[in-house]
């Protein structure tokens, strides 16, 4: 059902996936295609923030903090894991697997090195520590008031 605190977590977090993707595209290498990249991490973090953290605001200030970190961390995993997930299929069809178990593992390697994007970068790990804080405090702020 749709409420305020979930339309608000979720416009919240689609616009710090978006932000977040976009400061990433400077540390990827060259030639990277990064066309809907943005818009991708977006709509990861709308459904984040619609079915995850506004499914759970109302609670206290605290947990609405903790909640908004995990939406951070789940924010990064789903998009990490889509390009995971698209490069692998790419190289699957360049048939550089010899069978679907190499290429899932190839694909959780890609996920390990696209996740030292976000970690190993300060102002990426940064950005979204602070957005899923803030996201928390907004949501809880929305439930407050509308709910």
């Amino acid at each position: 059902m749709p409420t305020g605190p979930k339309l608000v977590a979720a416009l919240w977090f689609a616009l710090l996936g978006w932000f977040a993707a976009e400061l990433v595209k400077p540390y990827l290498p060259d030639g990277t295609q990064v066309r809907n990249m943005s818009l991708i991490a977006a709509g990861f973090g709308g459904l984040v923030g619609w079915v995850f953290m506004g499914r759970r605001a109302g609670d206290t200030i605290q947990a609405a903090y903790a909640y908004g970190l995990s939406s951070s961390v789940l924010l990064s995993f789903w998009t990490i894991g889509y390009f995971a997930l698209e490069t692998m299929l790419k190289r699957a069809l360049d048939k550089r697997y010899n069978g679907a178990v190499e290429a899932l593992l190839g694909m959780i390697d890609t996920m390990a090195e696209y996740a030292l994007y976000v970690v190993a970068r300060p102002d990426v790990a940064i950005t979204l520590v602070i957005g899923g804080l803030f996201g928390g405090w907004l949501t809880e702020k929305a439930a407050d008031r509308w709910a």
